[in-house]
């Protein structure tokens, strides 16, 4: 019956945690934009292509 006196304000200790952890996300706009984080998984970006410049390699066939 003693370790209900230690859980319980360990308990209430992990709620007091969430809530704080809580109101912070909401205050720092942690929850502003969640439609855009998941629909950019889906998509590629726009990249512009990119030139890669070879220099002639030597043929071993040729003489």
């Amino acid at each position: 019956m003693n370790i209900v006196f230690v859980l319980i304000p360990i308990a209430i200790l992990f709620v007091m945690i969430a809530v704080g952890v809580f109101f912070w996300a909401i205050r720092a706009d942690q929850f502003e934009d969640l439609d855009r984080q998941g629909s950019s998984i889906l998509f590629d970006e726009e990249m512009p292509p990119t030139t890669v410049k070879r220099e002639p390699q030597d043929d071993p066939r040729q003489p």
